[in-house]
């Protein structure tokens, strides 16, 4: 049977008890029409990037599914009557991950970070101030003055005169 990892956003004004009810919910449709709910994650109540039907966070669900494609497009027409869901989205898997998702891990586990040592912030490939070659007369800046500038103070003087 095909793989699914399939993610839905519930109303933030219904509880995290609810949301289990509607994971129940589907999860029984599923195995009424052939297919099986592996692992779910109950990813929390979480800000939106944007309004969505005039919620701006929403509780956020993942689930892996075994089903065929029948159950799982009864079940995604069931989640498009349902008013606490807001938003769902379906992805066909080679295999589901057995580890925790990304979203749950720590932020503290995530490798490959290492020491970022005692830089904090500039750019790491500027030699110390004392090591720096002096700038030549080409490098300096000019000391000419704009001409927008020689003109405000020749409006300047004008006026004053």
């Amino acid at each position: 049977m095909p793989l699914y990892e399939h993610v839905f956003l519930a109303r933030q004004d219904i509880s995290a008890q609810q949301v289990e009810g509607l994971v129940d919910t589907y999860r029984s449709l599923l195995e009424e029409n052939g297919g099986k709910v592996g692992k779910t994650e109950y990813w929390g109540l979480k800000s939106l990037s944007y309004r969505i039907k005039k919620n701006r966070k929403a509780h956020y669900t993942l689930i892996n599914i075994e089903a065929p494609h029948e159950a799982v497009a009864e079940m995604e027409r069931q989640m498009g009557l349902s008013t606490d869901v807001i938003r769902f989205m379906t992805i066909k898997v080679d295999e589901h991950e057995t580890e925790p998702s990304a979203m749950m891990r720590r932020s503290d586990d995530r490798d490959g970070r290492g020491d970022r040592g005692r830089h904090h912030g500039g750019r790491r490939d500027h030699a110390p101030r004392e090591a720096r070659p002096e700038r030549t007369e080409a490098a300096k800046p000019s000391e000419e003055k704009p001409a927008a500038e020689e003109k405000k103070e020749e409006k300047t003087e004008e006026s004053g005169e």
